[in-house]
């Protein structure tokens, strides 16, 4: 199969993109909120013991997210005015109601993102798949009292029909696809694809390379610097994907502090969500008639 989910598009070819207030970059955090199921492998810190059940090490290590690291990170964000994008399992509204409350306080943004990080979403019969995502949407938006507008499979997966499934289900974008600085049309009508951060991504960073603290920081920072320069000619997003259980350790919090700041202290940077992102550039385009 050759046929891909979008239309190439290269981005010096595009219409002009604007943010609202002139800005250059709209900035969001994709915060990822997970639950994984103590009898299966997932996310490990050291895969020495990720086999075995129960595996205290990394179930522990993943779980001081919920318990501990989440909460320091809302110190972050509510300094800064940050309203996350919350990448959010379903099963998270049942395990950790104390964390939707706080969410739901502050009005974050809340995205499909499967029923449990310790499964990635494939191997469904339409059908199947269908009982799924109906299922995610509809506990998300009982718990929060908003519906989601958008997704991200766990492991940023998807099946061939996801897109549709998820249109029939009222979302209009996902961020799967991590193909662009800017948003843009996926071949089902009505859906569109949200850049998200596969690498600025600090599993990938601080765990999978071993970045130090100060090395994220420069990272984050040398990402914002480089897409602020270039949208002096179109707007530009970034997205920043943290996980409690990573980037909300004791020793990360100033670095990540630090970043966060130096973005938010820029003039013509849009402090926002991915679903506000979403919202203006699928009206932007109707406007302008182009999709």
């Amino acid at each position: 199969m050759d046929t891909l989910p979008y239309a190439y598009s290269p981005i010096v070819d595009r219409p002009r993109i604007q943010w609202p207030n002139g800005a250059r970059v709209a900035f969001y955090v994709g915060l990822n909120i997970e639950h994984f199921e103590i009898d299966k492998p997932s996310t490990s810190i050291w895969g020495g013991t990720a086999h075995l059940v129960p595996d205290p090490l990394n179930y522990g290590w993943r779980d001081y997210g919920v318990r501990v690291g989440i909460w320091r990170m809302i110190e972050i964000f509510d300094a800064l005015g940050i309203r996350p994008s919350v990448l959010l399992n379903s099963d998270v509204c049942r395990h950790y109601p104390g964390i939707i409350q706080a969410g739901v306080s502050r009005d974050w943004a809340w995205l499909a993102h499967g029923k449990t990080n310790s499964a990635l979403h494939h191997g469904f019969s339409q059908d199947e798949e269908k009982a799924v995502l109906e299922e995610v949407v509809e506990t998300i938006a009982a718990a929060t009292g908003r519906r989601p507008q958008g997704w991200m499979g766990p492991g940023l997966t998807e099946t061939f029909e996801t897109p549709r499934l998820l249109r029939e289900l009222g979302l209009s974008y996902v961020l799967d696809w991590c193909a662009d600085d800017q948003p843009f049309a996926l071949a089902e009508p009505g859906m569109y694809s949200v850049p998200y951060a596969v690498e600025l991504n600090d599993i990938m960073l601080l765990v999978a390379k071993g970045f130090t603290g100060e090395a994220f920081y420069q990272a984050i920072v040398d990402q914002f610097d480089q897409l602020y320069a270039e949208s002096a000619e179109s707007g530009k997003v970034m997205a920043l994907a943290l996980h409690p259980f990573v980037a909300g350790q004791p020793f990360r919090h100033p670095y990540l502090a630090r970043a966060l700041a130096y973005i938010a202290g820029h003039d013509g940077v849009w402090l926002t969500t991915s679903d506000a992102i979403a919202d203006h550039y699928i009206a932007s385009i109707s406007r302008a008639g182009i999709g």
